[in-house]
């Protein structure tokens, strides 16, 4: 009896000890090794070291293996606020819909749970209620593992340029990552024709790239070629998700430069899966930054014409959840792919397609055989119908796994549309004249920024437009206004049953005409008519004076006067005193739209600068009786001189270079 005792006594206290050493790995992120001491000492009826252990699978990617943990915790009154929550969720990642609806049903109407947790059970449920709708939802897509390429290992975030493939892995070993037990990850590239891989010619990027004791994660490729954005963890430390960052590199001079931090990275987040939109002129990640719906929102970022990542805005509700979104991808039809556990799906992470239609999103679920009840994503497409994605589901090889897909919908059928221009503005003698390196901007009606791109030498600029939507295209340019110009697809939407081809490419027309900024000269605002003998804003002018407040909101940089102007029909004093109530009225009115009353001040002329001198024709007198806005004072935006994030206009030797570089490594990978 009393041996029975000692070794419960020494069980006890070993126990003790291994739940404070799993503490102190876990407030370091070193799941893996959390769960290899637990495993071995856990009391069933400890709901801390339950939790804890719960907690490391869960986040190390395992959350199907969290389950019986959060079982086990609860069972033995867990006071965490989040741990029903969490086992319904790994209750449905283990496909066991009916356990886990009752667990959030319940946790919901318990009096005095977590307001925050009840609100995404409630969010959680509703989504699973959509399960046998996605279930039954008709595709046509089929998909096959990659054999030829996929390990035991991960595999995962595929990304084709040139027919070479890039992707992430572990495949090669060596140093262990506390987080997820695995070996670090570095980037790949092989030779392949489509989905057919030369594994002969396999190798790892250059090691000024890949570092044997940080994990190098989801890659994107430039439009040209020669520079790659990448995700890269700034240490190797198991410090969890808030070490890393996106950074880039060009290849120069037959080798890659060393990488960078962007700029756009936000300290303390985790910034990653970064993609470019086809023109390359927007970048697509993921981040946990604040300010977010959820976990991981995705985020757009522009390239300006310095070659730097600027205006970074979060994609908004439409896209983003309370859960994580992630791994975008734009296809050429202006779709965008991504993968988030958020949406409605079938467990972890599954696969969605946002489309936009009049100037609303909606969100697609891509449905099986492409999503499954483990983690589907990074979906990359070399056509229209053909593409690669990654899954962790069963029947695979190993860990993640690339698997190819092919989408063999007969009624597919694809309608582009683009609006393209040239930006102009004009010289002395009023002649038109090309304005290259403006900013053009499009706007959807609620001035949501759809696209940004700085003109080429020759004043052209194109964007992807969508059907039955207003827009307003902005041209800026320093010491020029900024113009706004309207366009609209409304009543341009193609038949679709009238096409005969896959795909058909509808393009728009326009110009934005851009004027000069010169201080003290005089612009009419035409059509602003007073009462006789009064000074009240009549609605008519209104609508001028409204469109006066928009160039004042466009340019914030300006400083203007407004003067007022009479003809010579009355005594000069009275003449003089009307035109200044009539300048103060109108200064009033633009100020009350919430210009500031320090960028105006009234003028009012009365008949001193008359146009027609001995005007005799009520039509000579309305020429005399106008009013006139002149800039008096501006300031510039400063220019930044930072180093270029991409060569803009990146000449193509540098892939040829690139690409006999490849060709001359014996493809060993080492």
């Amino acid at each position: 009896m009393k041996k029975f005792i000692l070794l419960l006594a020494v069980s006890g206290l070993l126990a003790s000890c291994g739940s404070k050493i799993a503490s102190s790995n876990f407030d370091k992120g070193e799941y893996d090794r959390v769960i290899a001491v637990l495993s071995d000492r856990l009391d069933e009826n400890n709901a801390d070291q339950n939790f804890m252990l719960a907690e490391a699978y869960r986040l190390s990617n395992r959350l199907k293996d969290a389950a019986p943990y959060y079982r086990n915790a609860r069972n033995a009154g867990s006071s965490e606020p989040g741990v029903d929550y969490y086992y319904a969720r790994a209750l449905k990642a283990n496909q066991q819909y009916d356990a886990a609806k009752e667990i959030l049903t319940s946790f919901i109407t318990k009096p005095g749970g977590d307001e925050k947790f009840q609100e995404l059970a409630q969010i959680e449920l509703d989504n699973i209620d959509e399960i046998d709708n996605l279930s039954g939802a008709q595709n046509y897509y089929r998909v096959k593992n990659l054999d030829d390429l996929n390990t035991q290992w991960a595999e995962y975030s595929p990304v084709i340029y040139n027919n070479l493939l890039y992707f992430t892995s572990n495949r090669s070993g060596g140093k262990i990552y506390g987080v997820t037990g695995t070996p670090f990850t570095d980037l790949y590239r092989v030779r392949t024709q489509g989905a057919n891989v030369n594994i002969k010619t396999l190798q790892p990027l250059e090691p000024i790239i890949n570092h044997p004791d940080i994990n190098e994660g989801t890659m994107a490729v430039s439009a040209d070629g020669a520079s790659i954005v990448f995700a890269k963890g700034n240490s190797g430390k198991a410090t969890g998700n808030n070490e890393v960052n996106l950074y880039f590199t060009r290849f120069r001079n037959g080798q890659w430069l060393t990488p960078r931090p962007l700029s756009i990275n936000m300290p303390d987040s985790w910034d990653s899966t970064p993609a470019f939109t086809p023109d390359g002129n927007t970048l697509y990640f993921s981040s946990t930054r604040p300010g977010g719906y959820g976990g991981a929102d995705i985020y757009s970022a522009q390239l300006n014409r310095r070659g730097r990542w600027v205006d970074v805005q979060n994609l908004g509700p439409q896209i983003n959840t309370p859960g994580d979104e992630m791994f975008p991808f734009v296809s050429e039809d202006g779709k965008m792919y991504f993968a988030s556990n958020g949406h409605p799906g079938f467990g972890g992470l599954d696969l969605f397609a946002a489309t936009r239609r009049r100037g609303k999103i909606s969100v697609e679920n891509l449905g099986k055989p492409m999503n499954s009840s483990s983690d589907d994503f990074a979906l990359y497409q070399f056509d229209l119908t053909r593409g690669f994605f990654s899954s962790n589901r069963p029947g695979g090889k190993g860990d993640d796994d690339i698997y190819t897909y092919i989408n063999e919908d007969p009624d597919l059928k694809v309608v582009n549309y683009f609006v393209e221009g040239i930006t102009y503005t004009t010289d002395d003698a009023n002649n038109k004249i090309v304005l290259p390196n403006t900013k053009v901007s499009l706007l959807a009606e609620n001035d949501e920024v759809v696209g940004e791109s700085f003109t080429t030498e020759d004043g052209k600029f194109r964007f992807r437009v969508y059907a039955e939507e207003d827009y307003n295209l902005i041209g800026e340019k320093t010491d020029y206004f900024t113009t706004r110009k309207v366009f609209t697809t409304m009543d341009k939407t193609v038949d679709r049953t009238t096409l005969t081809e896959f795909i058909t490419n509808v393009t728009f027309n326009t110009e934005i005409m851009m004027d000069r900024i010169v201080l003290e000269k005089a612009i009419v605002l035409n059509n602003i008519y007073y009462d006789l003998d009064k000074w009240d804003i009549r609605p008519d002018a209104a609508k001028v004076l409204d469109s006066l407040v928009l160039i004042m909101n466009d340019n914030p940089e300006i400083f203007i006067e407004l003067g007022s102007h009479t003809d010579a029909r009355a005594p000069d004093d009275y003449n003089m005193d009307l035109s200044q109530k009539r300048a103060k009225s109108a200064v009033d009115y633009i100020i009350g739209k919430g210009v500031k009353a320090e960028r105006i001040v009234a003028k009012g002329y009365g008949e001193t600068q008359l146009i027609v001198q001995s005007a005799t024709t009520e039509e000579q007198h309305q020429k005399n009786r106008r009013t006139e806005f002149k800039v008096l004072r501006y300031n510039p935006k400063e220019q930044e001189d930072e180093e270029p994030e991409v060569e803009v206009n990146t000449s193509t030797n540098n892939v040829d270079e690139y690409d006999r570089f490849f060709d001359e490594d014996d493809g060993s990978g080492k």
